[in-house]
């Protein structure tokens, strides 16, 4: 008896194009509508690259119209192909504002709604001693950090049940929720409880199908953090020091996690804050 031979295989044309990452995996799936908060900032608009390379839409939200309007503009222009215009939008949101918040889901349920939700909305404007910090200056970034990151969840997820459940929540904590440095307390909590959030709404909203995550980055060089902390400076050194793999985050270091937490990949994650840190807290 004889084995059974296999199939011949069709030659491989080495100048075809092959039907592998991201784009493969966009032509598999219908495109989703992600939601960014603090979408014109660096980190911002390094995660909607990131969607938008995998085929989805993307919508930058944040307090600053203008600077969100042309951050959207430079991203369109980056996307190739006939839906381009259709590829990335831009709305005005201060996610303090719970009324703005609501108004701003009820409008965009009606353009089809969104799939994802990324919390990157943040301060880093408070400093200060625990003996020193002034009360109400602690009271202005958890009302941005917490309470604000906090809204928006509740609000995707009421959209989300309304539309029949399902979607995905990443939101940005920072390794500061758990590696204190000293006078950066009122913003490294913040992210504890931004972690704590992540946990709390994981648990309640797994029973509707939207799984809620968190990337949780070491400092990243943004361009802003780049230009005040050049290669080679002091204080970059100071922060590389401290990081086992050698240097500070990029921003095209991020932006992966976050895409792959938000997908089908992670289907089986939820409740996580994914440190992005080169092994700063293994230090």
């Amino acid at each position: 008896m004889t084995a059974p031979t296999a199939a011949p295989h069709e030659p491989i044309d080495p100048h075809e194009p092959t039907q592998t990452g991201p784009q493969a995996r966009a032509e598999q799936r219908p495109a989703r509508t992600v939601l960014i908060t603090g979408g014109a900032g660096g980190i911002g608009q390094g995660i909607a690259r990131a969607f938008l390379a995998a085929g989805d839409r993307v919508i930058l939200a944040d307090r600053d119209a203008v600077a969100a309007a042309a951050a959207a503009d430079a991203l369109g222009g980056e996307v190739a192909g006939d839906s381009t215009a259709d590829a990335v939008a831009s709305i005005a949101l201060d996610i303090s504002d719970s009324a703005a918040v609501a108004e701003a889901f009820a409008g965009l349920a009606k353009r089809g709604g969104v799939d994802v939700l990324v919390n990157n909305a943040g301060i880093l404007s408070v400093h200060g001693a625990v003996t020193e910090l002034d009360p109400e200056a602690y009271r202005s970034i958890l009302e941005v950090n917490v309470i604000g990151t906090f809204g928006m969840t509740q609000a995707f997820a009421r959209h989300r049940i309304a539309a029949g459940g399902g979607g995905a929540v990443v939101n940005i904590s920072s390794i500061g929720g758990r590696q204190p440095t000293p006078g950066m307390g009122a913003y490294e909590s913040s992210k504890a409880a931004v972690d704590s959030v992540t946990r709390w709404a994981a648990i309640e909203l797994a029973a509707h199908g939207i799984r809620v995550n968190a990337v949780a980055p070491g400092p990243v060089l943004t361009p802003m953090l780049e230009m005040g902390m050049p290669e080679g400076s002091p204080a970059r050194e100071a922060w590389a020091g401290r990081i086992p793999l050698g240097d500070l985050a990029r921003v095209s270091d991020i932006a992966p996690a976050v895409v792959f937490l938000a997908g089908s990949g992670a289907a089986h994650i939820t409740g996580v804050s994914l440190a992005v840190d080169g092994g700063q807290l293994l230090t």
